[in-house]
């Protein structure tokens, strides 16, 4: 199957990092949000890195240029579903707003069209159930940034057909990722063992044991993480990581996942990370 037409539903950073991917191999990709300053920031989000690479001269101008080209932005959603080769949905963590997305694009897609959720934590069946074509649908989990990261998770659930499977494979390997086959359970495989390592990081963090600079440090001495998990925590957003720690808590009834209450107090005070200019650490304000 030969796909050339992809629709993203969701230009924040995941959505605008896997357009640029899907771009710089010769997919033509319609970029959608529900406002056009999403779409705009998702935009420019791209031609920012773009940039970069054209002055590290990993890119020449003609090349940024190009791959721009292959990216559009719209505000419509059945319209851009119904001349869609393939559909990923990277819209925020939250079901009843993939829900919704879900049965729009079911109602306006073709029927063969495939459907893909870039969640990172919730189940897989549970999306696929809200649409009349639960065989199409499957998990394609791409890591943060995604330009930069090679591992793809793709979460078959209880109704996703190997057809589907093999062809989103097939998509992954095209756009040069390293696709892992992982079972629809909470948290999948990456962040079942991620967060609740940042998890107990930000515990070490509330209670006294090293500053945060100093945690991070024992992660990147001390195991050899290019990240300490504290910034990555930033990076990735402190409410992302409440997210996925509060699916893992429900989902496997075990008290080994209970969030920490110092991230739920960040979260509540609106300290997200690099998103908010503050976390764990501060960023200077864009």
């Amino acid at each position: 199957m030969a796909i050339q037409k992809l629709l993203i539903v969701g230009a924040g950073q995941m959505g605008a990092g896997i357009a640029q991917v899907a771009a710089g191999i010769g997919i033509d990709v319609t970029l959608q949000d529900i406002k056009s300053e999403f779409v705009d920031r998702g935009l420019k989000g791209i031609d920012k890195g773009l940039a970069k690479l054209v002055e590290k001269g990993k890119m020449d101008a003609a090349a940024k240029s190009a791959l721009l080209g292959r990216i559009k932005g719209t505000l419509d959603l059945e319209a851009a579903a119904a001349q869609a080769d393939f559909i990923i949905e990277a819209a925020p963590e939250k079901f009843e707003i993939k829900k919704e997305i879900f049965t729009r694009l079911d109602a306006a897609a073709p029927p063969q069209v495939i459907l893909a959720t870039n969640t990172s934590s919730l189940p897989v069946s549970k999306v696929a159930a809200t649409t009349k074509r639960p065989q199409n649908v499957i998990g394609m989990h791409f890591f943060n940034p995604v330009p930069m990261m090679q591992l793809v998770e793709l979460i078959v659930g209880l109704a996703t057909s190997p057809e589907t499977y093999a062809v989103t494979r097939e998509l992954a390997e095209r756009l040069k990722k390293q696709p892992v086959k992982v079972e629809d359970y909470p948290g999948f495989c990456g962040n079942r063992i991620m967060v609740p390592m940042i998890n107990e990081a930000v515990y070490t963090l509330m209670e006294g044991t090293a500053s945060p600079a100093d945690v991070d440090t024992v992660a990147k001495l001390g195991f050899n993480h290019p990240m300490g998990p504290l910034a990555l925590a930033d990076l990735i957003g402190l409410d992302t990581i409440l997210s996925v720690m509060e699916v893992l808590h429900d989902g496997y009834g075990d008290s080994k996942y209970r969030p920490c209450p110092l991230l739920r107090k960040y979260v509540q005070a609106g300290w997200l990370g690099r998103k908010s200019g503050r976390g764990f650490f501060e960023y200077a304000s864009k």
